[in-house]
């Protein structure tokens, strides 16, 4: 099993969850987050005065998924959440070691 974590823009969050639902993945848990990557934040301008906006708004994807739609997964990921633009966020993928239901006990593949 893996452990996806995805950050991406807030409004791709719906492309995203379609194409995952797609594959026939169930569960994620999504998480608003603040940070920045190589763009560094950037400014804005408010009532005249600049504002450095040093951590951008984006949204932390968690999804659990068996090794063989691992690829697909991370394919899906990356083609919806793409606008082709520097901060489109970044997909990691870790090694799931266990995976237990609460309601029954159930482990591994069988409890996602």
């Amino acid at each position: 099993m893996k452990f996806i974590i995805a950050i991406i823009k807030p409004h791709k969050l719906d492309e995203v969850r379609d194409a995952i639902g797609a594959l026939d993945i169930s569960g994620m848990t999504v998480t608003e987050v603040r940070g920045y990557g190589r763009q560094r934040g950037h400014t804005e301008i408010y009532r005249g005065a600049e504002y450095e906006i040093s951590y951008i708004p984006k949204l932390k994807l968690e999804i659990a998924v068996p090794d063989e739609k691992l690829d697909r997964a991370v394919d899906a990921i990356r083609e919806t959440a793409s606008e082709g633009k520097i901060g489109d966020g970044k997909i990691f993928v870790l090694d799931l070691e266990a995976a237990i239901r609460v309601r029954t006990g159930e482990g591994g593949e069988s409890a996602l």
